[in-house]
Order: structure tokens, then C-alpha cells, then sequence
């Protein structure tokens, strides 16, 4: 690790300011998918599966347990909402279920944004320091005294190449991170509007009294 700490030290001020980047993405990025994989998913299919069953059998209320015991899962809430309304018609199953979907939706894409947003940060943070340094490299071959020249040019190439680097190191994960999430998030959303529109035709085809 000798050389991870000169390889910082040698970048200058920017590096603090790229590594505190990198500790948002990091924290942000290990809430995301405890929420997203713990919290808010669930097996959708799975789901559906068995409230179509106790659906067709009649049991609503037991239905609605089920969906209460998944915790805070985004799909056995919204469809919770839906079975709520049960008895109640179409129009205010729909209600019931676009007015969930708006109260959950906001909750699993909180904060996402903000880890692209980051990584581009480090990015551009990592370029100022680039151009910091490339200027003391150059005054340094302009103005410093000869026996000094060698090592404030060093100094200043060291800057800018270690703060773009370390940019690079920050903003490349950060990326990638940022794509799985969106990947988990949209698959979150993608069950919401199926098995919620699955839910629908079931307990309208159940009041129609013509389910299978």
C-alpha cells in the first residue's frame, strides 16, 4: 500500500476532493442494493401465483395478508392496495393501484441519479488537476531556479497524471454501479406494471364471475 499512498500524496489537494466522490458513490451505491434486493424485491411470479389462487377461491382477506407479510416489498404493496379495493369495481382498483405505484416509485429510484452524477464529478475533478498541475509544471519550467526545475516539474506532472487517474478509478466503477441499479430498478418497475395489470383483469374477471 506504500505506493497508494504516494501515488495520493503526490496528486495534491484534488485527490481529497475525488475520494470523497468516491466514498458517496460507495455509500450510496451499498443502500441502493440492500433496498433494492432485501427491501423492495420480491418474486413476482411467485407472488401472483399464489394470490391468483386464493383469489379464485374467493379468500381476498387472506390475499391481502399475504401481500402485508412481504414487508416492505414494492409489489405486494401496490398489490395489497389493489386487493383493498376488491370489491369495490374497476375504476377504483386502477385508483388504488396507480395511486401505490406513485407513492413506491419515488422510494426504489431515490438517490440513483446521483451515483452517475458523482462518477462524472470525479471525472471533471480529476481534469482540474490535471490542468493545476500541467500550469506548475510549466511555471516551473518558466520561473524556478534551475537546481529546483527537475523537481517542481516532477511535482507538477505528478498532479495532473495521479488526479486524472485517480478520477478515472473513482468514475469507471461508478458507472458500472450505476447501470446494475438502474438494470434492478427497472426490473422492479417492469413487475410493477405487469402483475399489476394482471391483478386488475383477475379481480375483474372475479367480479364478472367469470375467472378460471
Amino acid at each position: 500500500m506504500q505506493w497508494f499512498a504516494e501515488f495520493y500524496r503526490s496528486g495534491g489537494v484534488f485527490m481529497h476532493f475525488i475520494a470523497i466522490t468516491g466514498l458517496y458513490v460507495a455509500a450510496v451505491s451499498v443502500y441502493k442494493f440492500y433496498f433494492l434486493l432485501v427491501k423492495f424485491n420480491t418474486n413476482g411470479a411467485n407472488l401472483m401465483k399464489q394470490i391468483q389462487k386464493l383469489v379464485m377461491a374467493n379468500n381476498i382477506d387472506k390475499a391481502i395478508k399475504l401481500c402485508s407479510a412481504a414487508g416492505d416489498a414494492a409489489l405486494a404493496n401496490v398489490m395489497r392496495k389493489g386487493l383493498s379495493r376488491a370489491n369495490r369495481g374497476e375504476l377504483e382498483i386502477q385508483n388504488a393501484i396507480e395511486e401505490a405505484t406513485l407513492e413506491v416509485t419515488p422510494k426504489i429510484t431515490k438517490l440513483t441519479d446521483t451515483i452517475f452524477a458523482m462518477g462524472s464529478t470525479a471525472t471533471m475533478l480529476g481534469l482540474l488537476g490535471t490542468i493545476f498541475g500541467l500550469i506548475d509544471a510549466f511555471d516551473a519550467v518558466a520561473h524556478a531556479a534551475p537546481e529546483q526545475k527537475s523537481a517542481m516539474l516532477a511535482s507538477g506532472i505528478a498532479i495532473a497524471m495521479n488526479t486524472t487517474g485517480w478520477g478515472l478509478i473513482i468514475a469507471i466503477p461508478a458507472t458500472v454501479l450505476h447501470l446494475v441499479i438502474k438494470g434492478m430498478i427497472n426490473k422492479i418497475l417492469s413487475d410493477l406494471d405487469l402483475y399489476s395489470v394482471k391483478l386488475v383483469n383477475l379481480l375483474v374477471s372475479r367480479e364478472k364471475g367469470s375467472a378460471e
